[in-house]
């Protein structure tokens, strides 16, 4: 392995918890190439000198090497849980609140909250009166611009978007698709590094953070799972990718009803039954 090779590793390992192994080679030349070129460097060693010194090459390293695969409603086990099982649960126990904040960390270009934020328009009539507060961060702030946009290809737009939401909440504009400012306006998008303090963003009642931690080394992995736990609130969940687990990680966490990829806090101390995932929010309001 060569000594530039080991630097970019260890670069990418402190700035954004990325664990590139000696196999992601081609990714590095693949995605770091333009970059290199752009810059006027000759190869990879003058790159790793260069992010020393100049934050702004720094910052366009690790954006390059994050990965930004998402698409809407992806996976969709997640989004039926969140309206079938986290959303009853917490019209029950917010009922004096009236008040629920979501973050969807590591949003890429921003498919993944406003997946959340159509949900929760399809939900209003249940919503009556609440708020409902939706967060979304990524390190990247060149996705993070086209999230705000809300701007999609047809490719993107159709990529797992039931019609009627595409005819619902999108506007064609040439060739591409624009999202509608009412569902944009749900949605608070933040730049935000996982490795950094996160504090400042405040509790929420739910944490999307799926398929990311898959991309972290094990001590940075234990390390923002634990952050993230002080963000949630005692009853609150966190919502993870389908290949990923605390299991190693974190004690904080336990499964919540038959749906695994939704977790819950330990230290929560339930005074109901769990719904499960297959529950309904007129379940849950015949329940109060």
């Amino acid at each position: 392995m060569s000594q530039a090779f080991a630097a970019l590793q260890a670069f990418l390992l402190k700035s954004s918890g990325l664990s590139l192994d000696k196999e992601k080679k081609y990714l590095v030349e693949a995605r770091l190439t333009p970059v290199i070129e752009q810059a006027g460097l000759s190869d990879l060693g003058e790159l790793v000198t260069m992010i020393e010194t100049d934050r702004t090459l720094a910052k366009k390293v690790t954006e390059a090497m994050t990965v930004n695969e998402t698409f809407f409603f992806r996976d969709r086990q997640p989004f039926d849980g969140f309206r079938n099982a986290i959303l009853p649960e917490l019209l029950k126990h917010r009922s004096r609140q009236r008040k629920i904040r979501i973050w969807s960390a590591a949003c890429s270009t921003g498919q993944e909250p406003y997946s959340l934020a159509m949900i929760v328009d399809e939900e209003a009539r249940n919503l009556a009166g609440w708020t409902v507060d939706i967060v979304a961060t990524d390190i990247a702030e060149t996705v993070l611009k086209k999230a705000k946009d809300g701007v999609y290809t047809h490719f993107e737009a159709q990529r797992g978007l039931p019609a009627q939401h595409l005819v619902r909440y999108f506007t064609k504009r040439k060739d591409n698709w624009v999202i509608s400012q009412h569902i944009r306006s749900r949605v608070d998008f933040r730049q935000q590094n996982l490795m950094a303090d996160f504090s400042a963003l405040g509790q929420f009642d739910v944490i999307f953070c799926r398929n990311v931690l898959i991309y972290f080394a094990p001590d940075q992995k234990r390390d923002v799972l634990n952050r993230m736990a002080q963000r949630l609130s005692p009853d609150g969940f966190l919502v993870l990718g389908a290949a990923e687990s605390v299991i190693g990680y974190s004690s904080e966490f336990k499964p919540h009803s038959d749906n695994r990829v939704i977790l819950t806090r330990r230290a929560a101390t339930p005074q109901h039954e769990p719904l499960r995932t297959g529950a309904s929010l007129e379940q849950a309001r015949a329940a109060k």
